[in-house]
């Protein structure tokens, strides 16, 4: 069997790392290969696209056209996606040897719409991992408390002035539902909430809808001495570390500002364990936002080096995810990986993930989540709840997302396709 992944980029982003994981994960049992805009030097198991002028050339262009769709504002000009451009990969010699094709997430020129529906005319299964919400809405990839893609995008509050009835949305919505009828389509949503969300869409009506997690490599992210750990980072073995990691720390979906409220309450608070305690922040931008804590940050930029990830989170002893909005984030899953109890906000797939008082905490969002994070902190810090659970979070990821399990459910998604078998939930 021949699968043929489907991604923007191999490494940068949450979607591209989960993609490659499936890559290595699948590559005992099953011939899979990787096709990405820009494959890392020295890589055999990612092929890529030719001409990254005209990569570049689609990204400025479809930026081009929200833009005037939005009143030529840059509000949400990198957060919305329309693909009105992109490659044809149906004549690659890759793509012709594939018996199944694995979109993953395909924005920002990769691929458009009318590429879609190329490889739907070819007759291969297509099976669609949602990183996010944009396979089944107009144009966003987080719909926040918009509903309308339940029925008919318009009027998307993502545009000036909440665009209009004929908006960019609504165009792309009725675009993408005359691409989706082309054939059948497996989208597959890495967690059970984005796989409940997709269900409600009209794009989707008609097409299978399954949950299959990311997986994660249980051996390289795995718990290791927190001496030696923080050692290699220049930290102080002594002290307790909060770790919060993003791509962006200034991306408001992913709450840093809940998280700096929260510390802020449990200084005041819990005056001795902050004391011995510093804040560590991983990601873009992470050298901001900081005035007025009240505790010790350290800054960190975006981490690509595995290594130096997993010094990171063995050298945390909690690790935080104030999200307002998120699929399945893969740092809750390494985090877990190296046995470190996690933090997040009820919302999304983190509840799947995070199991309440067994292997971290979770907070309701809303006007009392600051109080109830900052009573979260802690209790993971302060109350002996550590080792137990730091034992549970490892073996929540041993069951739930090592490569093997997860793999496996792919597998047998994928026979199920090539056998004509449907009959799946």
């Amino acid at each position: 069997m021949k699968v043929l992944i489907v991604n923007t980029s191999q490494q940068t982003g949450g979607a591209a790392i989960a993609a490659s994981r499936l890559n290595k994960a699948l590559g005992s049992e099953v011939e899979s290969r990787m096709l990405v805009r820009d494959a890392l030097p020295g890589t055999d198991d990612a092929v890529s696209l030719r001409g990254s002028w005209r990569h570049k050339a689609r990204f400025v262009y479809e930026r081009g056209v929200v833009w005037l769709n939005n009143g030529m504002r840059r509000d949400n000009l990198f957060s919305i996606d329309i693909a009105n451009v992109g490659e044809d990969i149906t004549r690659l010699p890759e793509f012709v040897e594939a018996d199944i094709i694995h979109l993953h997430w395909i924005n920002q020129g990769m691929l458009s719409l009318d590429g879609i529906a190329k490889i739907l005319k070819s007759g291969k299964p297509v099976v669609w991992t949602m990183h996010d919400m944009w396979p089944f809405t107009g144009i966003c990839h987080y719909a926040e408390e918009c509903k309308r893609y339940m029925s008919q995008c318009c009027h998307c509050p993502q545009l000036n002035g909440y665009g209009r009835r004929a908006d960019l949305s609504w165009r792309t919505f009725c675009k993408k539902k005359q691409v989706y009828s082309q054939a059948p389509i497996v989208f597959v949503g890495c967690s059970g909430w984005i796989a409940s969300q997709s269900r409600k869409s009209a794009l989707l009506t008609g097409h299978k809808v399954t949950n299959i997690p990311n997986p994660i490599d249980t051996g390289v992210f795995a718990p290791d001495d927190k001496v030696k750990s923080r050692s290699a980072l220049g930290l102080d073995p002594d002290k307790n570390y909060i770790l919060f990691m993003a791509m962006k720390v200034t991306d408001p979906r992913k709450g840093f500002s809940l998280l700096c409220n929260s510390l802020k309450l449990w200084g005041l608070k819990y005056p001795s364990t902050a004391a011995k305690t510093e804040l560590l922040v991983v990601g873009r931008n992470a050298g901001t936002l900081y005035s007025g804590l009240g505790m010790p940050v350290r800054a960190f930029d975006y981490i690509s080096d595995t290594r130096t990830m997993v010094n990171m989170y063995n050298a945390a002893s909690v690790y935080v995810t104030p999200s307002l909005q998120d699929n399945l984030p893969n740092t809750i899953m390494e985090a877990m990986a190296c046995g470190v109890p996690c933090i997040g906000c009820s919302i999304g797939g983190i509840p799947e993930m995070i199991d309440n008082g067994e292997n971290g905490i979770t907070v309701e969002p809303g006007q009392n989540a600051p109080a109830n994070f900052a009573e979260a902190i802690e209790h993971v810090l302060n109350r002996n709840e550590n080792i137990r659970m730091s034992a549970n979070a490892r073996q929540k990821v041993i069951e739930c997302y090592s490569e093997n399990v997860v793999a496996g459910k792919y597998i047998e998604l994928y026979n199920m396709l090539l056998n004509g078998n449907n009959s799946f939930s």
